[in-house]
């Protein structure tokens, strides 16, 4: 009886375990689920908290940087996204901020572009382009001309380097950097741009209006001049130049070339590397082209690649609107192979540039270093001196008349004055050059007009003023002053 009473009491005990073991695993499953749940939770509220100061509006573009220095335009920035009365154009605004981050350099060769200017920069280095040909830039605040390029409608309207361009069909570029200054220059073959030019030496604007073209990129032009001589300009360092400039000295050589006269005026430049590759062809191998200095002082020097001295005879043309790589290339010759150069003191832009894209194919084209002449000078607005200084006559630097303005009997001005100084110079003195047109003055330009095939009415206006221009070039070209000089040193150097 005793031991079936403690079997009964050990099967209800044991009954009693089992049901406990249920119970408790029961709990502990429980238990494990509600930890999983609490991990998940707090797994997710951690993604929502970073999602919300990732795109929230509480000074979330402070968040994962330790920028401090850019805390001021950050506030600025969300002061006016929260308090401007009108709603803001967030791309804008940002292009607005490096923009005045370049403009705070006051480098003139340091510039933001957007998308549409940084697409016109690469065209006007690539290919051709449409437009008044001409390279500018900003200095002192005024957008200034360095040079026309040649055969453009810029050199044909009688525009020149220094020319300031104060406006453009009537709005001012006062206070414009110089790719601003482009956009609204350049546009579509065929027309009309009036641009308001202020001349160095004249009190007067005057207005030029000007048909677009094509601008083809078309860097390299050259001819024989007779006794062996040949000439061969360089309008702009682009991107097949030195390859251009190696053909035709090829062809020269093949009708008798015996010297060179390498005319780099009014050059503006353009790539470092067309640069270098061209000096290179003048330069012994092993000297030095130039020297590139960062702003550590460190400093790279580029020597020449060429196999030895040029076999002929060089002389070098230099002008005020010679720049940037037009001075390296004339640096390095005359320093680290004697060519004289000839001419007038170039420009002076002694600095590099570099581009770079950004993702959505804006641009910024910063200075990056300065450059040296072999020699070690840096020419940054002092320019380089020529060995023997000529200037072109005084009618080549004449303010340039408005073909749109009427200047006829009884009229007076500064425009006169100009008129008056290219009729004497190409055969047809009107007797004075005071500015008032006078009955002599008319007869001038009735023989002047009946000479040229014109209406001869005495009235100087649209065809009239083209053709008076036009013939003032050809005679600065052939009395071309610095050319003649040029070659007289080359005969010297030749014998």
């Amino acid at each position: 009886m005793k031991s079936l009473d403690e079997h009964n009491v050990e099967q209800e005990n044991l009954e009693q375990e089992q049901v406990n073991e249920k119970k408790s695993g029961y709990v502990r499953i429980k238990k494990f689920h509600f930890i999983l749940i609490l991990f998940f939770l707090v797994l997710l509220s951690t993604g929502i908290t970073a999602f919300a100061l990732s795109f929230g509006d509480e000074k979330v573009i402070t968040v994962g940087t330790e920028r401090s220095e850019f805390d001021k335009l950050y506030t600025a920035y969300d002061t006016l996204k929260s308090g401007y009365f009108e709603e803001l154009d967030q791309k804008k605004l940002i292009n607005g901020a490096i923009d005045g981050m370049v403009k705070a350099l006051d480098d003139p060769y340091t510039d933001y572009m957007s998308v549409e200017e940084a697409e016109q920069f690469h065209s006007s280095i690539n290919s051709s382009f449409q437009g008044i040909g001409a390279e500018i830039q900003e200095k002192d605040g005024h957008i200034m001309i360095v040079s026309p390029i040649k055969g453009s409608p810029a050199e044909r309207a009688g525009l020149r380097p220094n020319d300031i361009i104060t406006s453009v069909d009537g709005k001012s570029l006062q206070g414009m950097t110089s790719t601003e200054a482009v956009m609204i220059i350049r546009g579509k073959k065929g027309t009309k741009v009036e641009l308001t030019i202020q001349r160095p030496g004249s009190d007067t604007p005057v207005k030029v209006p000007i048909i677009r073209d094509d601008i083809p990129i078309e860097t390299v032009y050259g001819d024989m001049e007779g006794d062996g001589i040949a000439k061969v300009q360089i309008t702009s360092f682009s991107t097949n130049t030195s390859k251009d400039l190696a053909e035709k000295l090829n062809e020269l050589q093949k009708q008798g070339m015996k010297g060179l006269v390498l005319d780099l005026r009014q050059n503006p430049g353009g790539l470092l590397d067309e640069a270098i590759s061209i000096s290179s062809m003048f330069v012994p191998k092993g000297k030095l082209i130039l020297k590139v200095e960062d702003r550590n002082g460190k400093t790279e020097e580029y020597p020449s690649q060429n196999d030895g001295d040029p076999n002929f005879p060089l002389v070098v043309l230099i002008d005020k609107g010679s720049a940037s790589a037009s001075e390296i290339l004339a640096g390095a010759v005359s320093e680290s192979a004697g060519v004289k150069l000839v001419g007038e003191t170039t420009f002076g832009k002694g600095t590099v540039q570099t581009a770079k894209d950004f993702p959505d194919n804006s641009n910024i084209k910063f200075t990056t270093a300065k450059w040296l002449t072999p020699k070690g000078n840096w020419i940054h607005k002092k320019g380089i001196k020529p060995d023997i200084e000529v200037p072109l006559p005084e009618y080549a630097t004449l303010p340039i008349i408005n073909p749109d303005k009427e200047l006829k009997l009884s009229s007076s001005s500064s425009e006169v004055e100009s008129a008056q100084k290219m009729l004497k110079a190409i055969g047809f003195d009107p007797g004075r050059e005071d500015g008032f047109f006078d009955e002599k003055t008319q007869e001038a330009v009735i023989s002047f007009q009946t000479a040229n095939g014109l209406p001869a009415d005495g009235v100087l206006k649209g065809d009239a003023t083209f053709k008076l221009m036009e013939k003032l070039r050809e005679m600065i070209q052939a009395n071309d002053t610095q050319l003649l000089k040029a070659i007289e040193v080359l005969k010297e150097e030749m014998k």
